[in-house]
């Protein structure tokens, strides 16, 4: 087992009386509180190593239940709308937040620790999070989320192909440079190209990419706008956010020359990806590398660090190599400027809904969760980093040096990523567009047919909305 599934003991005895005295001040010994996750590592670490410390220092069990990602909104919210109070905790991704919001779905926490200061912990300080948390506030700063995981969505490869000698040479004859991890979209397409056709050459179950191109599933969805547009200079799914337009001519980018050449890259891929690409989620995506099939790919980075260093579940332990993604030409002076980005910046917190019946008790939980002291083997398991000090931790150095520095490059190349755009009407445009996308890789459209058809149904959803009038 890797050292991050053993559970951190308090780091002074004093810790676990100031909790059992808190549990008990707010009447919880015996309260079993009951929350809902996605199942990832992040979330699972929360569940099996977490939830039992915490039970064992207060008294309180917590119930995790780590689903699917659908079915994991789905319950979350029929709760929130019905109020029913089944769950106390909640995941709130970094892109869903606006809506749950809008909905006064969530508790404000920074205003039930003000009136509550006997509860608040001497160990858990807002301010020792990163910015993701600036995530999770409303306008005036309250905080409604304490952030469990952010990670970036980064380029992973296989160093021992690409660092082969044959390899290289091979790769060097075919295509007249050097074999590298890649910069730019034209030599990410002949990698691609080089490795399937090794893999066909060799008898191996080897392809040159990966694609999360379910044709079903929002998964695609989100890969190509908050993965693969952006990489080709296309922001905020398309959306002109002074006017909320999609279309070209209303001044969106949505069909852009930009973004119908990002889609027809990417529905391409499919030429040099596994034969389940187009059922595969992130799920897929991250098994597939792990299982050597793929020589690269746009991975989400709480996969990186078990699929770089748990021998039981990888068959790339030791050869997984890190990078940025390739980007077009100017993408990289936009994200640095700040005006675009290269990638996504994920992540999510666990918020207490206001129909939770157990909010003081919830309180504790959520501050368990965010003491420094638990931090660093949660990163570990989970690949995910949400304060500034865990970068630091002698435990978290060990494992970057395997994971070919992924945590340095969450810490020095973050700002250059960036979470799903602030709308309040994402889970509504995200249901409109999707289809198209879908067609696309299907083949039942053209890239460009596709991106016309959902930026013409995105300006009538907006409309509908009441933006973009």
């Amino acid at each position: 087992m890797p050292p991050a599934a053993q559970p951190a003991a308090p780091a002074v005895e004093g810790e676990a009386s100031w909790w059992r005295t808190a549990a008990q001040t707010a009447g919880c010994e015996g309260v079993t509180l009951r929350g809902i996750s996605e199942s990832t590592p992040p979330s699972r670490y929360a569940a099996d190593v977490l939830a039992k410390a915490f039970e064992a220092e207060t008294g309180i069990k917590i119930e995790l239940e780590a689903t699917s990602w659908d079915e994991m909104y789905t319950k979350a919210i029929n709760d929130m709308q019905a109020a029913t109070g089944i769950y106390d905790f909640v995941y709130i991704e970094q892109d869903i937040i606006y809506q749950y919001l809008a909905n006064n779905y969530l508790t404000n926490l920074t205003q039930l620790l003000a009136d509550n200061p006997e509860l608040a912990s001497p160990d858990f300080d807002f301010a020792k999070f990163t910015t993701f948390i600036d995530n999770f506030k409303d306008a005036e700063g309250n905080i409604y989320g304490v952030p469990m995981e952010a990670f970036l969505k980064v380029y992973l490869y296989r160093k021992d192909l690409f660092s082969d000698p044959a390899i290289q040479e091979a790769f060097k004859a075919q295509y007249g440079y050097d074999l590298a991890p890649a910069t730019t979209h034209a030599q990410y397409r002949d990698i691609a190209e080089f490795f399937t056709q090794y893999g066909r050459d060799n008898g191996l179950d080897l392809w040159g990419t990966t694609v999360q191109g379910n044709t079903g599933h929002a998964s695609s969805f989100y890969e190509f706008f908050e993965s693969i547009a952006p990489t080709f200079g296309v922001y905020n799914w398309g959306i002109n956010m002074d006017n909320w337009k999609a279309t070209v001519e209303n001044g969106g980018e949505m069909n852009s020359d930009k973004a119908k050449e990002a889609l027809a890259f990417w529905v391409d891929m499919l030429n040099y990806a596994p034969p389940e690409a187009t059922a595969s989620t992130w799920d897929e995506v991250a098994a597939s590398f792990a299982a050597g099939r793929a020589a690269q790919g746009w991975v989400y980075g709480e996969n990186a660090a078990w699929i770089a260093t748990d021998p039981d579940r990888s068959r790339v332990v030791g050869n997984v190599g890190v990078a940025l993604p390739p980007v077009a030409e100017g993408v990289m002076e936009d994200a640095e400027s700040g005006v675009g980005y290269i990638g996504y910046y994920d992540g999510g917190a666990f918020g207490l809904p206001v129909s939770s019946k157990n909010q003081l008790c919830t309180l504790l939980w959520l501050q368990y969760i965010g003491q420094e002291s638990v931090q660093a083997d949660w990163a570990i398991a989970g690949s995910r980093i949400v304060m500034e000090s865990t970068y630091d931790d002698p435990k978290v150095q060990e494992v970057d040096a395997k994971v070919d520095g992924y945590y340095t490059l969450m810490k020095e190349a973050g700002p250059l990523f960036r979470g799903a755009p602030p709308f309040p009407f994402h889970a509504a445009l995200r249901e409109v567009v999707q289809p198209y996308i879908w067609k696309a890789l299907s083949g039942e459209l053209t890239p460009a047919e596709a991106l016309d058809q959902a930026a013409a149904a995105a300006d009538a959803e907006l409309v509908n909305l009441g933006y973009g009038q």
